[in-house]
């Protein structure tokens, strides 16, 4: 059975996920988009992965550098957990009127301490830093034997985290 255009376009496009995947990890890869083409590009990918990965440079995939390409790309999605680093700086604040993905996670945070233990109140994730949020916080904060602001800073936030990790 002949290899087909169509085939040869999708063995591109899957080589060039798993070298978009290794650039997220390794920043020694240009970050590729798979579309399918073998360009210039793709090529210069190869080449930044040969060159890293101790294969000789030539642009081209041969079975070798699949092989090599495939077991880094694995490697890297069975590795431990990244961390996600949420928090934006240690003078950082977040409070009343904020809003988006940190307030999410702080949310969250302070759900689970909820869950856990009756005398926290209770907070909605939305996503809107609002004033059940702010009297969550304070009251995270009291028993954490800090001060009351309402507003978590990298001290309240170090501590909403360990809190979490404890139990």
């Amino acid at each position: 059975m002949p290899y087909t255009d169509e085939q040869k376009t999708e063995h591109i496009r899957e080589l060039q996920g798993y070298l978009y995947g290794i650039s997220l990890f390794d920043k020694r890869i240009p970050q590729i988009l798979p579309d399918g083409v073998y360009d210039r590009e793709t090529a210069k990918a190869v080449e930044a992965f040969q060159r890293e990965y101790g294969l000789p440079v030539t642009g081209e995939t041969d079975p070798a550098t699949w092989s090599r390409i495939v077991h880094v790309y694995r490697n890297y999605l069975d590795g431990d957990p990244e961390p996600y680093r949420a928090f934006p700086s240690r003078s950082y604040r977040a409070s009343r009127g904020d809003s988006g993905e940190l307030i999410y996670i702080i949310q969250a945070m302070l759900w689970k301490a909820a869950a856990w233990y009756d005398n926290m109140p209770k907070v909605s994730v939305c996503g809107e830093y609002d004033e059940m949020t702010e009297k969550a916080v304070m009251s995270f904060q009291k028993c954490c034997g800090l001060t009351e602001s309402g507003c978590v800073d990298c001290v309240t936030w170090n501590m909403l985290v360990r809190f979490l990790e404890v139990k």
